[in-house]
């Protein structure tokens, strides 16, 4: 109880929600809760899809890729792009014959042997037919030979027709007189003045 008077500012009804003269009871503040539920199910429903959901599209992706390596790996191995059109050719082609190389012949087989006629050819007649040399040697001057000495042989006596040369530069002359005379003997001498002496032995005609 105050020792003063009540007056009119002392009649307030005890249940009013006023309380002195210049205040009033605050109502207790609310929080406001829904915002803090709205995140929370948001952040819920990402994390339900991240789990749920990118999972699937990874292991797709992944699978795709690998995919894509393995049809690839064979290419990467041949080191070639494949073809868009298909090969028409055949599987196998036959090399072409060649043609054996036939060996040249050499030069000293090809050419013939230089023959010097200009060179005197000695005749002699180792037989008794008289005459036969000089019948020999118009035969061996009528080819164009030079006639050099011209007689009857006083060697040893001979048993056959013999054509004697020196050297194996006079081997193609000697040849040549062996066959215009039909005489086969050849003998390599360097006894004789002459490079080509022919000496009529018996027998020859």
């Amino acid at each position: 109880m105050t020792r003063y008077a009540r007056d009119e500012f002392d009649k307030v009804p005890e249940t009013a929600s006023r309380q002195g003269v210049h205040r009033t009871a605050s109502a207790p503040s609310r929080v406001r809760l829904w915002p803090i539920l709205a995140v929370g199910v948001a952040a819920l429903a990402i994390g339900l899809v991240s789990f749920l959901i990118l999972p699937k599209l990874g292991f797709s992706t992944a699978g795709d890729q690998a995919s894509v390596s393995q049809e690839a790996s064979p290419l990467a191995g041949t080191g070639s792009t494949p073809s868009a059109t298909p090969d028409t050719s055949p599987s196998s082609v036959e090399p072409e014959p060649s043609a054996e190389a036939e060996p040249e012949p050499s030069a000293s087989a090809t050419a013939p042997a230089l023959i010097n006629k200009a060179q005197g050819v000695a005749i002699y007649n180792a037989t008794g037919t008289a005459g036969l040399a000089s019948r020999v040697g118009g035969t061996v001057q009528a080819d164009g030979w030079t006639l050099g000495q011209v007689g009857n042989w006083s060697g040893s006596p001979q048993r056959t027709s013999i054509i004697f040369y020196s050297g194996a530069g006079q081997l193609a002359g000697a040849q040549a007189l062996a066959d215009l005379l039909g005489i086969p003997t050849l003998v390599n001498s360097t006894e004789f003045q002459v490079p080509l002496v022919v000496v009529l032995g018996p027998g020859y005609r």
